[in-house]
């Protein structure tokens, strides 16, 4: 894996001392420049030769994201939105990455040394992966239908709960998400290994990104995650941005990670949510469903399985394994509801 060479854009200097500094902690990472305006970065590109940019959104004069739309136009670069307010997934995040940014993240709002040290970690592996991005390809992901052609998502968060006889549908799900895809949460009580050799087939040809679930990251429109660490449960949280939290502690009704408990998770959140359940052997996930239903999320269950999950909720909807990813879409579209 190449080196990230930054340059950090952004009208702050507190701001830009704040972001070097972690920068500058983080492994593999070399900052190697530093503007204060969209003018300054353009004059500096050519003699510091970055592969990232960290890029703030509201800026004087032209904005990042006037900047961005102008850099994928030009000059493709691996783009890192930083601001407060790229946390929000249906407004500024999703433009962002509709525009071509590689990642966002938040603006640091804690600043407690362990709070600090966690964000060393999780900007310094954006950065990396960022710079062995091939802009090439993710150029030509943005536009067209892959991306999503006028799909926009509502902005809800997707949470999927699967076992291994669901596979193939979640395998079909994420073949059907455009580039610009809810953020989508999908726990597969399964073997690792089928569902890394299923998922490994599709990373070529998908437009969505597809990520392993991981402690602390934020989660963003046109990611699909996966949970299926059997050593941990997956939780959502909402703190300064919506997070994934993985929990140590012990099986829930004898399953780890529990449907049951990232469900409820999201329901005492409070965040905007689609749940559902795909055929699985256990009733794992049933009370967390009913719980999310009672908050008023829309719920659904595959047809003909989780009899125990049916009987518990008041209102579903019931989608059939084949419907299930452009039901998905149809329901998070904009403006649109399922039928």
């Amino acid at each position: 894996m190449k080196p990230a060479r930054v340059l950090v854009v952004d009208d702050s200097a507190a701001m830009r001392a704040l972001f070097c500094d972690i920068l500058d902690q983080a492994k593999g990472v070399e900052v190697v420049g530093t503007a204060s305006s969209a003018a300054e970065a353009r004059d500096k590109i050519p003699d510091c030769r970055p592969n990232v940019l960290t890029l703030d959104v509201e800026m004087p004069g032209m904005t990042g994201m006037e900047f961005l739309a102008e850099l994928m136009e030009e000059n493709p670069i691996a783009v890192v939105m930083l601001s407060s307010v790229a946390q929000d997934g249906s407004g500024t995040a999703a433009k962002a990455l509709a525009l071509g940014a590689v990642d966002c993240f938040p603006k640091p709002l804690h600043t407690s040394p362990e709070e600090f040290k966690k964000t060393v970690a999780k900007l310094g592996t954006i950065v990396q992966k960022a710079a062995n991005t091939d802009m090439d390809a993710h150029k030509a992901s943005l536009g067209g239908a892959s991306a999503g052609g006028d799909y926009d998502n509502d902005g809800r968060l997707v949470l999927l709960a699967a076992g291994a006889e669901s596979i193939e549908t979640v395998r079909s799900v994420i073949a059907a998400m455009p580039a610009n895809c809810p953020p989508t949460l999908i726990l597969l009580d399964a073997e690792e290994d089928a569902v890394e050799r299923a998922v490994d087939r599709l990373r070529p040809s998908v437009a969505c990104k597809i990520e392993t679930a991981e402690d602390g990251a934020m989660i963003m429109p046109g990611t699909v995650y996966l949970a299926y660490d059997k050593s941990k449960h997956v939780a959502v949280e909402d703190d300064f941005a919506l997070l994934i939290k993985l929990v140590d502690r012990d099986p829930v009704g004898g399953f780890r990670p529990s449907a049951d408990l990232m469900f409820a998770s999201a329901a005492r959140a409070g965040v905007p949510v689609l749940g559902g359940m795909l055929e699985k052997e256990s009733d794992d996930g049933a009370k967390g469903l009913m719980a999310l239903g009672k908050t008023g999320a829309q719920v659904f269950l595959q047809s003909g399985t989780n009899s125990a999950a049916a009987g518990l909720l008041d209102k579903f909807d019931a989608v059939s394994a084949s419907d299930i990813p452009g039901w998905l879409l149809n329901a998070t579209a904009k403006g649109r509801k399922a039928a």
